[in-house]
């Protein structure tokens, strides 16, 4: 079980890092790029202690320790750390409003649910395969959050209202490229994260995986036609926002949806 002190006090820097953001747009202050700002100085001290408490936990002489709710302080885990590392060349400190939250929320689930699903028999392939599928897990995520300010950000351009938190964001045409950056890396390391499930696990289509798979099968196509139309129809906007959390939410089900059931309803 994750230690409490020093889980609590990553969940309140967490709280901390994502409350300064806040502030910070509420005033119309830009948040800057290639320079390490306070808010995200402190979410990468929150990061450091979650690492330090999660490894432990998740990393076991006994195997992989990836149940529900460690799974999810993981994946939450890698998006902050891809957040606040592309913060220091990207306008997106500003995901950490609604992300750093989430992070904070996973640790208080680890403290309250500390359940464990032991993977005893990881060869490195099943450690790559799990490796691709919480980066693009994690970037896809980010992606969503970059789509909903987005598409804020849009409305408020298309209603004459530029005043306000508007200010501080960076230009429409610079948010939607890094918004099709996130999405076409995420689609990369996801297509990987199916390729080497199709390689590597034999009974990646068995019975009790082949929601998951056809799921994430769903997903992967759903994430290139948004690429597909992006390129040929020059897709933006709410189509953008629609096929990019459409897609993750059949992302979301296909691993969290089984485990949610498997671990923590049947067993409860």
């Amino acid at each position: 079980m994750i230690s409490v002190l020093p889980g609590l006090l990553s969940i309140a820097l967490y709280l901390l890092a994502s409350g300064l953001l806040m502030m910070r747009l509420s005033r119309g202050s830009g948040s800057g790029t290639q320079r390490l700002d306070q808010p995200i100085l402190i979410a990468l001290t929150a990061i450091l202690v979650h690492a330090f408490i999660l490894y432990p936990e998740v990393i076991t002489p006994h195997g992989l320790n990836l149940g529900f709710v460690y799974a999810a302080s993981l994946i939450a885990l890698t998006s902050a750390v891809l957040l606040a590392v592309s913060a220091l060349f990207q306008p997106v400190g500003n995901l950490g409003i609604a992300l750093f939250p989430v992070a904070a929320a996973t640790i208080g689930l680890t403290l309250a649910w500390p359940g464990g699903h032991l993977l005893t028999d990881s060869s490195w392939q099943l450690e790559l395969h799990i490796l691709c599928s919480l980066l693009a897990y994690s970037i896809l995520g980010l992606a969503v959050l970059q789509s909903i300010l987005l598409s804020i950000q849009d409305r408020h351009l298309r209603n004459r209202q530029p005043g306000g938190f508007i200010r501080a964001l960076p230009p429409l045409a610079v948010m939607e490229s890094l918004l099709f950056q996130m999405i076409a890396t995420g689609f990369a390391l996801l297509t990987l994260a199916l390729v080497t499930g199709i390689l590597f696990l034999e009974d990646i289509f068995a019975q009790q995986l082949v929601h998951k798979t056809t799921l994430s099968i769903i997903a992967w196509i759903v994430f290139g036609i948004l690429l597909w139309g992006r390129w040929r129809f020059g897709w933006r906007g709410r189509t953008a926002l629609r096929w990019t959390i459409g897609g993750f939410i059949f992302l979301m089900f296909a691993y969290f949806g089984s485990k949610f059931v498997l671990e923590l309803v049947l067993t409860g």
